[in-house]
């Protein structure tokens, strides 16, 4: 008999993945939290009935979450990673010699442990040493970190549950603080074609308490409808700014020097939302 698990990404419309084995089906005390394999995407983790990641197609998340920040501060030897449990962001900051310390805050201690345990190649370097991994809540993290944080990356799940405090203005103001007076943060923004009200609130909100605010995108198979935004505010530098020939060359499959402004390209209506 064959097994699959369907995602309802709305009320009409999900993706489906047949499934060999589940390796954890548990109820933590903060979400449902499921450990699957898949044929199609390797090892997949879904959160509330989410896909959160997979093997196969993680890389162009983590990624693009890490490098065009990192790539765009000239100095960001401290990071702050708020979520992000499954340790593929840390992995990318990893990839920057210039980081000194990097910290990640996840509200639910279990994610961070099944990765390890499960997804290997995406958590491994959670036990780096200039890596902190804290359990605990990301935005009290954040309230009580004033002028801390050269670069802060928000790796959370969709505005519901433990994340939803994670897309309000209150939020960003207190990333504002938390950043030093040249600091920068980066966020996950959902997908223009069924969460646009998502993104416009986002930027209007972002634009509040930032100078410079640029949104940009990625593909990635495994989200609702393949197209992904984040969204970036600055105190001081601009990513568009960024010449092409001070990025370095990184060991990644997505991200590229030549991509870094591509990506703040956006098609017409996802230009639209943001304007």
């Amino acid at each position: 008999m064959e097994m699959w698990y369907t995602e309802k990404q709305t009320e009409s419309f999900g993706i489906t993945a047949k499934i060999t084995k589940t390796y954890v089906h548990e109820q933590t005390d903060f979400q449902q939290l499921d450990m699957i394999e898949t044929e199609e995407f390797g090892t997949m983790l879904v959160l509330d009935g989410m896909v959160m990641t997979t093997v196969r197609d993680e890389f162009v998340y983590h990624e693009m979450v890490a490098h065009p920040v990192l790539s765009t501060h000239p100095d960001p030897e401290h990071v702050l990673v708020v979520g992000g449990g499954d340790g593929g962001v840390i992995r990318e900051v990893m990839k920057h010699p210039k980081v000194k310390k990097a910290v990640l805050v996840d509200i639910d201690g279990k994610v961070i442990e099944y990765s390890k345990t499960y997804l290997p190649s995406i958590a491994g370097e959670l036990d780096n040493p200039r890596v902190e991994v804290l359990v605990g809540d990301g935005f009290m993290h954040i309230h009580d970190h004033k002028n801390a944080y050269d670069v802060i990356m928000v790796d959370s799940t969709e505005p519901v549950g433990p994340a939803a405090n994670l897309f309000t203005r209150g939020f960003y103001q207190g990333i504002y603080e938390a950043l030093k007076e040249d600091g920068i943060f980066v966020a996950q923004t959902d997908n223009p074609w069924f969460k646009a009200e998502l993104i416009k609130s986002v930027n209007r909100d972002v634009k509040e308490v930032f100078p410079i605010v640029r949104v940009y995108g990625a593909n990635i198979p495994t989200y609702p409808s393949g197209l992904w935004t984040f969204t970036m505010g600055s105190k001081t530098y601009d990513p568009l700014e960024v010449e092409e020939s001070s990025i370095p060359e990184l060991a990644t499959k997505y991200y590229t020097p030549r991509l870094h402004k591509a990506a703040f390209v956006l098609p017409k209506f996802v230009e639209d939302l943001v304007k």
